[in-house]
C-alpha cells in the first residue's frame, strides 16, 4: 500500500503517514488540511471585482458546529471486498471504522479516547486489521494488530521506535514495514509473515534512504535518497538476490529523481524526474537493461504513479495548480478509464480492490469535506459511503475559493487562493488574513479547510499564499527562497497584504498574518522584521529560533539533513545568518498583538520555540496570548483541542483585528 504524501521540501509541515503500495491521498492530519477540487481558470494578477451580496441570508456557525464536520481518511478493502476500513474523528478523536461497500452506517472498530488512531489495512484473509497511533503526538507511531477477539498486539515494540507500513506482498501472505528501532536515524526494512507475525530483516539502512517500493517477485527494493539540495535526489536499487545496492540515476547538476512503483511483472520501475524540465514527469526504467523511456508529461508536476494489484490499471497523480488531478489508464492499452462525474470536488486517494473490480476514492471540494466513495467498474456506479459535512451547516453559507495571481516586489508572479466572505463589498469592507502554509516547501491547496471556512463565515477574508519556495510551480520558483528566509519570501507575504488592500472590499487597516509550522515562522518574521505591516499575528507552532530548530530536528530526518541545511542554513557554520533570520533575536521590534498556539509534544518545532518568543514579545509590551495543548504534537488531531484553538483565534481576532485600528497598540 503506497501512500503518496503531499510533496514538501522539508518536513516541518509533514505529518507521518504509513507508507506502502497503494496510493491513498485521503486527509493530511494537520491543523490546516489540504487536498484538491475542480480546476478553475487562473485569474490575472488584478483584484477580483466586488460581487453581489448573497441572495440568501448567510447563517453564521459556531466552531463546535464546524468541528462536528467529520474528518476521514485511509482505505482498505476487506478480504471478501464487502467492507472498507478507514479512520474518522467522529467520536472526537480519530478511531478506526469500517463501512459496507453497499453503503450504510459505518461501524466503529477502535474506541480510543486518548490517542488518535489511524487505519492501515485489513488483513488479506480475515477480519483482523492493522492500525497505528503514537503517544500524544510524539510521532513514535507503532503498528498494531487488532485480533479477532478484540485484543491489541504491538507488532513493532520499542519505547522510541517509529514504524511505517510499506505494503503487502503480491501473494498477500506477508507485508513489509520499516522501523528505526536499531538506529533512530535510519529505517530498516522488514518482511512480516502473517501466519506467525514474525519479522525478517530484508534491508539494513546505514546511510539514509527513503523506501519507495518492492517488486512483486521480492527481488528488488527501490529507494530515493535526497542529495545536497532540495532539488537533488537519486534512486537506488537493491537486489535482494545478489545483496547489491546501486545508484541507477547518475547525473550532473541538481536533478530530482524519485522512485514510484514497480510494474506487476517486476520488469520495470516507474519514476518521476525533472531532468531538463521545470516540472516532474514520468519515466520507466527497465530492470534488465537499464534503459529508460518517458511515459507521461504534463504542464504540471506529476506526483506519482502506481498499479492495481494485477496490473489492470495504472494511476497517475498530477498537481494541477494546487488541485489534484487523477488519471486512470488501462495498463494493457494505455486508454483512459472514464471516471465518475460527481459535483463539487475532485477525486483523490484512489485505491483498488484486490480483484480490480472496484475502487475506493475520496471526493473533496472547497465547500465539501472529503467523503468516501466506492466505484464499480462494470456498472460505472459510484456509491457514497460517508456524509462528512455537519448537517446543521448549509454548504451555500460557505464560500468557493478562487485561484489568483499577484505581482510581488520584484515582478515575480505569486499564486494564491482567495476566500471572500459573501457579505464583503466596497460598501461593507471586511478584515482579512494572509495565510502562510508550512514547509518551507509546502503548498496552499484547494479543498475543504474547516478553519478557513470558519473564519470566512465569521467575516474574515483569507488569502492563502504560495510565496516563492512553494511546491507545484516549477523548480525555479521552488528554490527562489533558498538562504533568503526572512527576506524575499516574507516580502511576497507583504505584497499579498497589498493585493488585499487593492480589492476594494477589504478594510485596508485590518489585515493580519497567520500560519502554522513554517507559516508560523513567517508570522513571527513579519511581526519582527516588518513590524508596521500587519495588524496582528497568529502563530501556530512556528519556528522562532532556526539555530535550535535545526539542531533539534528528529533523528529520523537524517536522510534530508544536508538538503535542509543547504536551504535554510547550517547551524554549525552559519550561525550569524541563522540568527539574523530568527525572530527570537529580534523580538524587541514586535509591536502588534500576537497569539501563539503550541503542542507540548511537538518533535519538529519544540515547545521552547514558542515559550521563548512569547516571553520575548511580552517584554515589548504588546498583547500576547499563549495556548498550549498538553496532548498534541505537530498538528492538532483532537476535536476538543481544535475547538479550543479556533475559538481562541477568533476571539483574539475579534478583539485585536476587527475591533482595533492597526497601530493602536
Amino acid at each position: 500500500m503506497k501512500v503518496i504524501t503531499f510533496p514538501e521540501r522539508s518536513s516541518f509541515a509533514k505529518i507521518a503517514a504509513p507508507a506502502g503500495r497503494v496510493a491513498f491521498l485521503a486527509a493530511a492530519f494537520v491543523f490546516f488540511s489540504f487536498f484538491a477540487p475542480d480546476t478553475v481558470a487562473q485569474k490575472a494578477a488584478k483584484p477580483s471585482k466586488p460581487t453581489a451580496v448573497a441572495t440568501h441570508r448567510v447563517r453564521q456557525y459556531t466552531i463546535e458546529q464546524f468541528m462536528d464536520t467529520v474528518r476521514i481518511g485511509g482505505g482498505s478493502f476487506s478480504f471478501d471486498e464487502k467492507q472498507i476500513l478507514f479512520h474518522s474523528n467522529k467520536s472526537g478523536i480519530f478511531n478506526v471504522y469500517t463501512v459496507a461497500v453497499s453503503g450504510g452506517e459505518p461501524k466503529q472498530l477502535t474506541s480510543s479516547t486518548k490517542e488518535s488512531t489511524f487505519a492501515v489495512s485489513y488483513l488479506p484473509s480475515d477480519t483482523r486489521f492493522i492500525y497505528t497511533y503514537d503517544h500524544g503526538g510524539n510521532e513514535n507511531s507503532h503498528l498494531y494488530l487488532r485480533e479477532q477477539d478484540g485484543s491489541e498486539r504491538d507488532l513493532t515494540p520499542g519505547e522510541k521506535t517509529k514504524a511505517n507500513f510499506l505494503g503487502w506482498a503480491h501473494d498477500r501472505k506477508s507485508f513489509f514495514y520499516s522501523t528505526n528501532e536499531r538506529d533512530p536515524k535510519y529505517f530498516d526494512v522488514f518482511e512480516m509473515i502473517v501466519a506467525d507475525m514474525k519479522p525478517a530483516l530484508i534491508f539494513k539502512d546505514e546511510t539514509g534512504y527513503d523506501f519507495a517500493d518492492i517488486s512483486n517477485d521480492k527481488r528488488y527494493l527501490a529507494f530515493s535518497k535526497p542529495g545536497d539540495s532540495t532539488i537533488d535526489s537519486d534512486i537506488f536499487l537493491y537486489d535482494a538476490q545478489q545483496k547489491e545496492l546501486k545508484k541507477i540515476t547518475p547525473h550532473t547538476g541538481e536533478v530530482s529523481f524519485n522512485a514510484q512503483s514497480f510494474d506487476p511483472q517486476s520488469k520495470n520501475l516507474y519514476l518521476t524526474t525533472d531532468e531538463g524540465k521545470e516540472f516532474a514527469y514520468l519515466k520507466r526504467y527497465e530492470l534488465a537493461t537499464g534503459n529508460s523511456a518517458v511515459v507521461e508529461k504534463t504542464a504540471w508536476d506529476i506526483w506519482g504513479t502506481y498499479f492495481s494489484r494485477n496490473g489492470k490499471y495504472r494511476v497517475t497523480i498530477i498537481n494541477h495548480d494546487a488541485r489534484t488531478v487523477i488519471k486512470i489508464y488501462e495498463a494493457a492499452t494505455g486508454e483512459l478509464v472514464p471516471l465518475p462525474k460527481l459535483p463539487g470536488g475532485d477525486i483523490t486517494g484512489v485505491t483498488f480492490a484486490p480483484s480490480e473490480t472496484r475502487m475506493a476514492f475520496y471526493l473533496n471540494g472547497d465547500r465539501s469535506p472529503s467523503n468516501l466513495y466506492v466505484y464499480d467498474f462494470a456498472t460505472r456506479k459510484a456509491t457514497k459511503l460517508t456524509n462528512s459535512l455537519n448537517p446543521e451547516i448549509n454548504a451555500n453559507d460557505l464560500v468557493e475559493a478562487e485561484n489568483i495571481r499577484y505581482k510581488s516586489f520584484d515582478g515575480m508572479e505569486v499564486p494564491a487562493i482567495l476566500y471572500k466572505p459573501q457579505e464583503a463589498t466596497s460598501a461593507n469592507k471586511v478584515p482579512a488574513l494572509v495565510l502562510v502554509h508550512g514547509g518551507p516547501g509546502g503548498q496552499a491547496r484547494r479543498g475543504y479547510k474547516a478553519q478557513v471556512q470558519f473564519l470566512v463565515n465569521h467575516g474574515y477574508a483569507v488569502l492563502d499564499v504560495n510565496n516563492r519556495g512553494s511546491s507545484g510551480y516549477g523548480k525555479t520558483f521552488f528554490t527562489a527562497d533558498d538562504r533568503k528566509h526572512g527576506r524575499e519570501p516574507l516580502w511576497d507575504v507583504v505584497e499579498a497584504k497589498k493585493y488585499l488592500q487593492s480589492t476594494g472590499w477589504v478594510d485596508e487597516q485590518k489585515i493580519g498574518v497567520m500560519g502554522g509550522s513554517y507559516g508560523g515562522y513567517m508570522v513571527l518574521a513579519a511581526l519582527a522584521f516588518k513590524p508596521q505591516e500587519f495588524a496582528v499575528g497568529v502563530d501556530i507552532f512556528g519556528v522562532s529560533n532556526w539555530v535550535r530548530t535545526l539542531k533539534s530536528i528528529p533523528p529520523y530526518w537524517e536522510s534530508a539533513r544536508k538538503s535542509l541545511y543547504k536551504e535554510i542554513g547550517d547551524p554549525e557554520t552559519q550561525l550569524e545568518m541563522l540568527k539574523a533570520s530568527s525572530p527570537l533575536f529580534h523580538a524587541d521590534k514586535i509591536r502588534r498583538p500576537l497569539i501563539v498556539l503550541q503542542g507540548a509534544n511537538d518533535p519538529r518545532v519544540i515547545k521552547p520555540e514558542s515559550d521563548e518568543i512569547v516571553e520575548a514579545a511580552k517584554k515589548s509590551g504588546v498583547p500576547v496570548e499563549y495556548v498550549v495543548f498538553d496532548n498534541e504534537g505537530h498538528g492538532f488531531t483532537k476535536k476538543v483541542n481544535e475547538i479550543r484553538a479556533n475559538k481562541a483565534i477568533l476571539e483574539f481576532l475579534d478583539k485585536h483585528l476587527r475591533g482595533n485600528v492597526a497601530g493602536s497598540n
